[in-house]
């Protein structure tokens, strides 16, 4: 139930998004409709439509990515249609020829025929809006869709989008009242019907216009990051799915409360959310035996779930290294928890190599299987759960940042077991290259996955085709778009090259540029170059090339290829493979914090 009203909120706050605009005047063209034929099956439509997408897509599958991108489409065309027939009755009619049932349906919702809109013509719009809308998605849906792709598909991840949907169109039928009125007291003050009529097909028309070119999920969806992003974090951490406990609560951001008097031990304020979970079900543990945590009783235990190509795991690294080594000889053991996002982060000689290279000496148990996650419930990477000398969770933060909270309720736990540790300051660590923080204040691109399960803003001419080797060709792709040139077999996870000189291009705006990349089968190098604008990088060079752009694919992990070193601006950015056989799987930028949609 907890998890439903989380979904049902998290709809009902995409009001506020960027991400809705293209919708809202598809909606607000029903104004002066009557709200039981005309507004209420239109929105029941789509947020039927939107529940219906979003569950093939947690199924997943080649056929339903497909089946949504022709669904976009035809939506985009039939809302057209409407937005030209809103504008004149006379086009409206012309339109209708070709296909007289679509055509009446169209007019009928318009408001252009001389009948009411009937409830089948607005439910029939609400599924063409419903198409739209689908991949405009916050951290709240992707953590629905993530507990689908993880546990399984099932009846509740319905019910859950379902209330994710409903949210959003009560938001939107509030608006729409609100709205409604607002048009009725200019249709009798001013007695313009018709151009208010006009300038809501024009609204259309604009909305269309901007789905066509991406700008919903891009620009706008984007721009949400800093606005409704950060309303659905804060819900998803005030009322984190959890049945044997109060809600999440953050350490106290003050000093931390020294007591050497035995007969008043030091007790922190942290609630207590329920006992620890279990630690069984790792495939294997790297520099440690397996734990438990009977085991660990008596200590206070960091656990840290993370995945090694993922930027934002990759940059909390440094604080999770350096809380291992400062409080190691005061009671605290830190435990990552190794939960793979791709295919290849399963091999457990990859997480050895990574695990080597971000110098990592404390245990790392492999959760190849889920069993530990589910175990806690989890749906983020990276996220941190504290457990204390009871062996109980007084903790939790999902995403990057918190660090000075995060410390102080180690210290708080560690103080609370009975250490005599004097105050100390919070770590800084001195994070270079990947590891270095990020540039939040300018990020307009987000993760952006080349295997078609999850593949978005792919604007290659020739079109996506899946599980096929097919030559592709890229021009100019707008902000957030991107595309191949050369042959290339896109799959599920990722995209491999079939002949050298092959390449991608991204149109993105951030400061970092990182593309999770790997070798062929056979693991031989792969030679890359890199050119920012048409130029060498020059000193926007990321860690993984040097100043003329030039690079190497030895192992599958996360290449950082693009830091701009000066004024953060929308950039062209280009590679190109001097051998074959390279495979790649995803861009980032370092948008916060990653919910597990990928």
């Amino acid at each position: 139930m907890t998890l439903l009203i989380i979904a049902y909120l998290g709809g009902a706050l995409t009001i506020l998004s960027p991400c809705i605009l293209p919708i809202l005047p598809f909606v607000f063209a029903r104004a002066g409709q009557p709200f039981v034929r005309s507004t209420l099956p239109m929105l029941a439509g789509m947020a039927l439509t939107f529940a219906c997408v979003a569950t093939l897509a947690a199924i997943g599958g080649a056929w339903a990515i497909r089946a949504n991108e022709y669904g976009r489409l035809a939506a985009i065309v039939l809302l057209g249609l409407f937005g030209l027939s809103l504008i004149s009755p006379r086009i409206a009619s012309a339109l209708s020829r070709p296909a007289v049932d679509l055509g009446n349906n169209l007019l009928n919702a318009a408001g252009n025929g001389r009948t009411a809109a009937s409830a089948r013509s607005s439910f029939v719009l609400g599924i063409a809006t419903g198409l739209l809308w689908a991949p405009c998605a916050g951290p709240i849906l992707g953590l629905v869709l993530t507990g689908a792709a993880l546990k399984g598909a099932n009846l509740q991840t319905t019910f859950l989008l379902l209330a994710y949907g409903a949210g959003a169109a009560t938001s939107l039928a509030v608006a729409l009242f609100a709205g409604g009125r607002i048009f009725a007291s200019m249709k009798r003050s001013l007695g313009v019907s018709e151009r208010i009529r006009q300038f809501a097909g024009a609204a259309v028309l604009a909305g269309v216009a901007a789905i066509a070119l991406g700008l919903d999920t891009g620009l706008l969806a984007r721009l949400s990051y800093a606005s409704t992003g950060s309303f659905e974090q804060a819900l998803l951490e005030k009322l984190h799915a959890k049945t044997t406990g109060p809600e999440t609560e953050v350490a106290s951001n003050g000093a931390m409360k020294i007591g050497g008097d035995a007969a008043y031990p030091f007790h922190s304020d942290l609630p207590v959310e329920g006992p620890a979970p279990s630690l069984d079900g790792a495939v294997t543990w790297l520099n440690s035996k397996p734990l438990t945590t009977d085991q660990l009783r008596g200590k206070v235990v960091l656990v840290d779930f993370w995945t090694y190509s993922c930027i934002n795991c990759i940059r909390t690294i440094p604080y999770v290294r350096a809380w291992a080594e400062k409080y190691k000889d005061r009671g605290l053991v830190v435990i990552g928890v190794h939960a793979p996002e791709f295919a290849f982060e399963k091999n457990v000689d990859n997480v050895k190599k990574a695990i080597a290279d971000f110098q990592i000496g404390y245990p790392v148990a492999i959760d190849n299987d889920y069993r530990i996650w589910r175990a806690f419930e989890n749906n983020y990477w990276p996220a941190h759960y504290l457990i204390g000398a009871k062996g109980q969770v007084r903790y939790q933060h999902f995403g990057e940042g918190n660090y000075r909270q995060t410390e102080q309720a180690i210290q708080d736990l560690l103080h609370e077991a009975g250490s005599d540790m004097a105050q100390s300051s919070p770590v800084v660590p001195d994070a270079k290259g990947a590891e270095a923080g990020p540039d939040l204040g300018h990020i307009r691109s987000g993760e952006t996955y080349v295997g078609y399960r999850q593949a978005t803003g792919f604007v290659s001419p020739e079109g996506l085709k899946a599980d096929a080797a097919a030559n592709y060709s890229i021009a100019n792709p707008g902000l957030n778009q991107w595309g191949l040139a050369g042959t290339w077999t896109i799959g599920p996870e990722q995209a491999s090259l079939g002949k050298a000189g092959g390449g991608m291009s991204y149109r993105f705006s951030a400061r970092d540029l990182h593309l999770v990349l790997g070798p062929s089968a056979d693991g031989k190098p792969i030679r890359f170059q890199v050119s920012v604008d048409g130029k060498a990088p020059g000193s926007d060079h990321g860690s993984d090339i040097d100043a003329a752009g030039n690079g190497t694919v030895t192992e599958t992990r996360l290449y950082q290829l693009v830091r701009q070193s000066g004024d953060v601006a929308a950039r062209n950015f280009e590679i190109r493979f001097l051998d074959p056989g390279v495979r790649a799987y995803a861009f980032t930028f370092g948008c916060p914090p990653l919910p597990t949609q990928a």
